[in-house]
């Protein structure tokens, strides 16, 4: 529902929740409406959609964090009676949590889907509720050919709670897919790609150093240990591993950055000038490609830890340094999603395959076994920052191809 605010010398249109989401604007602007920051819960939006999903007849199923604060969704549209039951169907995965906006100087409310020109503004309307809004609007149609008994593979819906702090919903739905027995044969994430096919992308892990050292007056250092010194001497060797990497031979040109990054992200230590720090910390990340592991960087990491470890010790038994590991998010490959890309390609009469640094659900659906690829509307250049938009002509895409899509699962 448009509603024109003429009185606005912006001519900006504010979109309404509809209370019955017909199109994918409608659902869009409903989605928007709810403010599902990752520190907030998203159960709001989750029962929504659950209502919705049941008065089509449908059985959802929901799963939990620790808290019951937030929840996973997944659905189900079952083949029809005369389809292959063996087939387990396609997935369609989208996110429920947005970043904030704190800080963010917006032009229009974050949280209140607005159009402007040939864009619609709001929070997660490219990251990625637009792709959610377009899945959800297609859902009649599916039920419809379900019990028409056309539908040839099921179709599944799966949104999951906080993707944004690390991927952590999404592992729950896949173990209480293996744990039902079902394996889907394909899985579209509806990351933002401007509807371009991405076929991998690089996985991310992110560590945090903590170097413990002894404090002295600066006038007595040999009474003390600089837990900042040591802290700069493994900077350093991080620094020199991501110079190695740089230069390796089996790097993969499809990828803007065409190797694995190392990147030291932050850091923190000292209380004055005077003192011999004994507290030194710093936070890395490691952005692997799909054929790379995280052993590859940890293990040197760590026995360059266990040398400055020796060396501190030698000194002052109690110092020392941790290292730990705060996040992890697998590549994903497209080891196996042949068949899956020449689908994606015929119905989008795109060939092109792409590759992506940063990380998604994705590598999680092909760690568990299904093929996947990433293909939604609105472009990542969008995401996180104030005044986030999708263009409209980008919902106009994943519509039809979301119809081509259901359209392939109804072929015999």
């Amino acid at each position: 529902m448009i509603q024109d605010t003429n009185d606005n010398a912006s001519n900006d249109q504010q979109l309404n929740p509809a209370t019955h989401p017909s199109n994918s604007l409608d659902w869009l602007s409903r989605l928007i409406a709810f403010d599902t920051v990752s520190r907030h819960s998203n159960l709001a939006l989750i029962h929504d959609v659950r209502a919705y999903c049941e008065q089509l007849g449908l059985t959802v199923d929901l799963s939990f964090n620790e808290a019951k604060t937030k929840a996973n969704l997944f659905v189900t549209v079952p083949a029809g009676e005369n389809a292959d039951q063996i087939n387990n169907g396609l997935v369609l995965s989208g996110h429920t949590d947005v970043v904030p906006v704190d800080g963010q100087d917006w032009t229009s409310e974050p949280f209140t889907a607005t159009i402007r020109g040939d864009k619609l503004y709001g929070r997660g309307a490219c990251d990625m509720k637009g792709f959610i809004a377009c899945a959800l609007t297609i859902l009649p149609q599916a039920v419809q050919l379900s019990n028409s008994g056309q539908l040839r593979r099921p179709l599944h819906l799966a949104l999951s709670f906080d993707e944004e702090v690390g991927c952590l919903g999404a592992p729950l739905i896949l173990a209480d897919l293996k744990a039902r027995g079902i394996t889907p044969d394909y899985c579209i994430v509806g990351e933002p790609t401007n509807m371009a096919m991405v076929v991998a992308h690089k996985g991310i892990a992110v560590y945090r150093c903590r170097v413990h050292g002894k404090s002295a007056h600066s006038s007595l250092i040999g009474q003390g240990v600089n837990a900042i010194s040591y802290a700069s001497k493994l900077v350093g060797y991080v620094d020199t591993l991501a110079e190695e990497l740089s230069t390796r031979d089996d790097n993969d040109a499809l990828f803007t950055v065409p190797y694995s990054t190392l990147s030291v992200g932050t850091i923190h230590g000292g209380t004055a000038t005077n003192i011999v720090p004994n507290l030194c910390e710093f936070t890395f990340d490691y952005r692997n490609l799909p054929h790379m592991t995280q052993d590859d960087i940890l293990a040197p990491i760590q026995a360059k830890v266990a040398e400055l470890n020796a060396q501190m010790q030698a000194r002052a038994p109690e110092t020392g340094i941790e290292l730990m590991q705060e996040e992890s998010v697998p590549a994903m490959t497209d080891n196996n999603s042949a068949e899956l890309q020449s689908l994606i390609a015929a119905l989008t009469g795109d060939d092109e395959r792409h590759k992506v640094a940063y990380a998604t659900e994705g590598g999680q659906f092909t760690n568990a076994g299904i093929p996947t690829i990433i293909c939604g509307p609105g472009s990542i250049e969008q995401a996180h920052k104030a005044d986030e938009y999708v263009e409209l002509i980008e919902i106009e895409r994943c519509d039809g191809f979301l119809q081509k899509l259901l359209d392939s699962c109804t072929a015999k």
